[in-house]
């Protein structure tokens, strides 16, 4: 992780609106007005740290297909949810950033609530030269069973001077 010390504002916001007995709902709900697709899946924002982000969707019927498991692309929807969180929780507000791709993998099938974790697979560091970072997210269910896996890959640059 970066080891300068700075006020990042997401995890501020997220620090100060936790401390009450809505904040990680009210936090996620933020987060969706922010970025209004995501909340297709009505995720819940459990934990956000400099480098590690969970989030957790519900298993209701808006997100199932059509043989009553999760969906494949609200499992998606979850990674990039995780991994942008993260991302922009975790960076100098100099590093702006941006998916560039995403690989997945479908383990098993998706039944009952799903709980994304995501990371930098390697160090994120505030840099005067563009780099690709790839994030891992991994989506468990309720037994704690990986059933799908993601690489995201950031791009990161300096703002330009």
């Amino acid at each position: 992780m970066n080891e300068k010390t700075y006020t990042n504002s997401l995890l501020h916001l997220y620090q100060k609106f936790t401390k009450y007995p809505l904040g990680h709902w009210m936090f996620s709900k933020a987060v969706c007005f922010k970025a209004p697709y995501f909340g297709s899946i009505s995720p819940k924002i459990i934990l956000l740290e400099n480098g590690r982000c969970e989030a957790t969707i519900k298993d209701q019927r808006s997100v199932h297909n059509h043989i009553g498991t999760v969906h494949a692309i609200a499992l998606c929807n979850l990674a990039e949810l995780c991994a942008g969180v993260m991302i922009d929780a975790s960076l100098p507000h100099d590093m702006p950033w941006i998916p560039k791709g995403m690989t997945v993998s479908y383990l098993k099938k998706a039944c009952g609530v799903m709980h994304g974790i995501a990371t930098p697979t390697i160090p994120i560091i505030s840099s005067s030269t563009s780099y690709d970072l790839p994030i891992n997210v991994d989506v468990l269910d309720a037994s704690g069973t990986k059933v799908f896996n993601a690489e995201i890959r950031m791009w990161l640059s300096p703002k330009p001077r």
